[in-house]
């Protein structure tokens, strides 16, 4: 034991010193309070590299402190999201038979005798906006939500740490996924610790409930099975990975080439097949009407952390006297088609012939989304850190510590954002694409045809 601290005295006291500081963050920070969730987030940025740094051969070191990190939130209410009591509403509905896609919690608590545990208060913490739209989590997401809530016992707290230990155990399932598809790919395995470990992952998916994470371990699951020539089994894994979020929709056409054209109709049929039997105990007559009313809501309404589109807003409003409100919804519409239009482009011109390539054009083609998009909330970024771990790229890995400067917003009670900031955000992104793609690291653009 004497030896084992001496040896690792200073990366024990790092692990400790994060621990301490995540403890902070969960227990003792406001979300108003923006220079102390700042330091926060920089000081665990600095010691979850360092930790790395000095620890990246010893697996069972980090994989020990990684948990560590999480189970300090377990038992802490969420404080930079109060979406969490949008899915504890959902689960208890679930629970007692009523179809969240069809029916709103405005009208729902106005009905006498409602058979859900804490309505009022899971109401009053959704908040109105959440509270006059329906539901728009896929059906996989809402059997964890019920899942949550049956293991919560009626409890608010309960249904948290239900919750969390759900996307703990699907971190610890792509520390494992990912670290046998890096060995795969012949790539280093310590990698897989930069998402394991990075501090926007830990807080925003253990400590804020969203479950980015529980959609990323089913796909890295399937993308192993893809890379080991499981096509068969990885359908229903990659049907249930957009069922949780639907971002994985996004990256179908960039199999074509990997799986062939043959494969590729079957695997996209089997995926097809799979999405539908998950979807017909939700479904009713109102269902696809109501749920892509919802989902087209978040390109056509919402504005948060743009980046691009902030700076195209400025020009369009102060040169061209255009209508905010109005210029929202327009862009937000071309925004959807180009990003599909984008992602059948990479899938046709790209040379996706293996999961190294195909991993970095998906990595490229979702930073596109992002860059354009109305709306970047911070755990957004956590899917491109993982599909950054199976490439070159680390550009995310920037854009993960830089994200949380969009949170400047809640430090006011208008939420307004501070566009000096977020400029900062981007700028250094965007130079840091620059030089992968210029510099050493990028020559060449590996998955574009010379």
């Amino acid at each position: 034991m004497l030896s084992f601290w001496k040896l690792h005295k200073i990366p024990i006291l790092l692990g400790l010193g994060s621990i301490l500081f995540y403890a902070v963050f969960a227990y003792d920070l406001e979300r108003s309070d923006f220079p102390k969730l700042l330091s926060l987030f920089a000081a665990l940025f600095f010691l979850h590299y360092k930790l790395i740094q000095f620890e990246k051969w010893n697996p069972r070191f980090l994989l020990f402190f990684g948990v560590a990190f999480r189970l300090v939130l377990l038992v802490a209410e969420p404080n930079l999201s109060q979406d969490y009591y949008r899915f504890i509403w959902d689960g208890e509905l679930i629970k007692n038979g009523i179809n969240p896609y069809i029916h709103l919690p405005k009208e729902l608590i106005l009905q006498e005798n409602l058979p859900i545990a804490n309505a009022q208060e899971l109401l009053e913490g959704m908040g109105n906006l959440s509270a006059r739209h329906f539901s728009n989590y896929p059906p996989i997401n809402q059997l964890i939500f019920t899942l949550s809530t049956f293991l919560g016992g009626g409890t608010i707290m309960g249904a948290i740490i239900s919750m969390r230990m759900i996307i703990i155990l699907a971190d610890v399932g792509i520390l494992y996924f990912g670290r046998k598809l890096l060995q795969h790919l012949n790539l280093s395995t310590h990698t897989i610790f930069w998402y394991f470990l990075n501090p926007l992952v830990i807080i925003e998916l253990t400590g804020n409930l969203h479950f980015e994470g529980t959609m990323l371990f089913f796909f890295v699951w399937a993308m192993y099975l893809l890379a080991k020539q499981k096509w068969t089994w990885a359908a229903p894994v990659y049907a249930i990975s957009i069922l949780v979020k639907l971002v994985p929709l996004l990256f179908l056409p960039i199999l074509l080439k990997y799986l062939g054209l043959k494969k590729s109709v079957l695997f996209y049929l089997a995926v097809g097949i799979c999405c539908v039997l998950l979807l017909l105990p939700f479904y009713s007559s109102v269902f696809v009407n109501n749920y892509s009313e919802t989902v087209g809501l978040w390109f056509s309404n919402f504005e948060f952390n743009a980046g691009i589109y902030n700076g195209i807003k400025q020009i369009a409003v102060h040169c061209f006297d255009a209508k905010p409100w109005e210029l929202v919804k327009v862009y937000g519409s071309w925004i959807a088609r180009l990003t599909v239009i984008g992602a059948l482009l990479v899938a046709f011109i790209g040379k996706n012939q293996n999961i190294h390539i195909v991993c970095t054009s998906m990595l490229w083609v979702l930073a596109g989304y992002y860059l354009l998009s109305t709306t970047v909330h911070p755990w957004y970024i956590v899917f491109l850190v993982l599909l950054s771990v199976f490439t070159k790229y680390r550009f995310a890995m920037v854009w993960s510590m830089l994200v949380v400067l969009s949170y400047f917003a809640y430090s006011n009670p208008e939420y307004e954002e501070n566009l000096w900031l977020l400029a900062i955000e981007y700028i250094v992104v965007f130079g840091y694409m620059i030089y992968e793609l210029m510099g050493k690291r990028g020559k060449k653009l590996h998955f574009f045809k010379k």
